[in-house]
This record gives structure tokens, sequence and C-alpha cells, in this order.
């Protein structure tokens, strides 16, 4: 590991790619953030267009609203691709370990690449949730159910959301209400703490722009909300990232074999067959995998 990280290629290789995945976004992210808005502010009765989307976003952030978020998108890239291609190398590396040829075959690159998606998925996800938070905020109007008062006596009470008073009428008003119920909760004030919108008098929970740093999603819905979703994104990226590899595989085997074809003698390895120009076209071609 140590001669690893001390590689020059490496190095050069890794900040290559960080480069190129940010320009990418970069370049990308308002198509992105029209995309999720749309799917977000769209519902049966109401289409909305990406030309609304884009006149929402101008009135009330700007056009560097299209752009928020881009950071979280932009590291949960980095480090998701570096995830995959690092999970797939290490594995393939056990599979090629003693072979001749150095060769992979289509099914363990299938296989590996499932588990490259899988920890993908897994060290995107939070990206991911931060970025389509900060994307719903640049199309929000912002509003407090209970602003901040200087001279109010603010109770420390756990999980309020910054920004929020805790409303002590309404909370007693909420217990008396759960008071005549047959319960027998041991501490009903403790239980309703933990839902901080009942507090603040306005009965509901908060805005998706109320919580969208980290901080406010660990504080009010726990470590788990940044995984939301996990079970359907790791079935996306580990199907995503076995068809990935194992396409590449086939098409990269596929390209080789055709070389072998009227060779006289036969190569006994494919690393015999490697002139540059044959690297470029079966680069070109595992581009399209």
């Amino acid at each position: 590991m140590d001669e690893l990280l001390q590689n020059h290629l490496f190095a050069t290789h890794a900040i290559a790619a960080s480069g190129s995945v940010v320009f990418g976004t970069a370049l990308t992210y308002p198509l992105d953030t029209i995309k999720s808005l749309i799917q977000v502010g769209s519902g049966s009765s109401k289409q909305l267009s990406a030309s609304q989307v884009i006149n929402r976003v101008r009135a009330l952030s700007g056009y560097s609203g299209l752009y928020s978020g881009f950071e979280w998108l932009a590291w949960g890239r980095i480090f998701g691709m570096g995830a995959r291609f690092g999970i797939y190398e290490v594995l393939t590396a056990f599979y090629k370990d003693g072979r001749e040829d150095n060769y992979v075959h289509v099914s363990e690159a299938l296989m590996a690449g499932m588990a490259a998606g899988a920890v993908e998925s897994l060290i995107s996800s939070p990206f991911e949730l931060i970025k389509l938070r900060a994307q719903v905020t640049s199309a929000s109007r912002f509003s407090r159910a209970t602003p901040v008062t200087e001279n109010k006596a603010v109770v420390p009470i756990a999980r309020l959301l910054r920004g929020y008073t805790p409303d002590m009428k309404a909370l007693n008003h909420y217990v008396g209400m759960l008071s005549i119920l047959n319960s027998k909760h041991p501490n009903m004030v403790g239980a309703i703490q933990e839902y901080p919108w009942m507090m603040t008098g306005s009965g509901r929970p908060p805005s998706v722009y109320d919580v969208r740093r980290p901080s406010e999603i660990i504080s009010l819905e726990g470590w788990g909300a940044l995984w939301r979703g996990l079970r359907s994104g790791v079935a996306r990226d580990s199907v995503f990232g076995g068809i990935f590899f194992s396409t590449w595989q086939f098409l990269h085997r596929a390209m080789l074999d055709w070389k072998v074809v009227g060779m006289d003698p036969p190569p006994r390895f494919f690393i015999e067959l490697f002139p540059c120009h044959l690297v470029q076209r079966v680069s070109l071609l595992n581009v399209f995998s």
C-alpha cells in the first residue's frame, strides 16, 4: 500500500480523475437540478416544465441556484467512483492471481462490478441526499412557524431545529389532549419532545429547506436518515456496476479475439496483442459499455 501511495502514476491518475469528475459534474449539474426539481415538484394535477423550474429558481435564488448543492455531488462522485474502480481492481486482482495471462472472465467482472457498485452506493448516498435538499431549497420560499426572538427565553430541548423556539403553550396543549387517553407511556412529555414541530405551534413537520445541513439532518432525523433509500440505491448501482464492467470485459475480449484471427502463429497471451493503435480502438469501444 505504501508503494502504491508513493507511486507518481497513481497520484497523477487520481488527480486527473478527480478533475474530470468535477469538470463533468459542473457542466451537467444545472440539468441535474432541473431534473430533480421536476421530479419533486410535479404531480398528477401539475406538471412542471424546464422553463418553469428555471424561472422559479432564478426568481428565488438567482441563476446560482442551479448550482445549489454542487459541491456535495462533486465530492460524492469523486469518492463514489474512486470506490467503484478501487474495489473492482482489488477484487479482480484476486481473480487474476496465479494466472499466466492476467485475464478476468466476464462472470468475474460481473460479480466484482456488482460488489463495487454496492460500495459506491453506500458512500455516495449521504452526498446525494444533501445535494437533493440543497436543490429543493433553491426553489423554495423560506418561512418560519415560530421565529426566534431575542427577548424570549429559550428552553433547552433536544432535537429542536436552529431558528425555532419551543412554544410551551402548544406543548402543554398537546400533553393535555393526550393525557385523557388510556396510555401507559412513562414519559409522555419526553416522547412529544421527539417531534420538534409539535412544540413550535405549527403542528406540521419542518420543510425540507429547514433540514438541509448534515448537522440538522443528524440532530433531527438521526444518522440513518443519511442512508434513507439505501436498498434501492444499492440495487441500482450494483446492477449498473455489474453490467458496466462485464460489458467492458466482453467488448475487450471481443476486440482481442478479432485481432487474433489470421495470426500465425497465434499468440500465447493477450498481452502480446497491444500495439498503440489497438489500445486506442479497445479503449474507444469500451467507452460505449
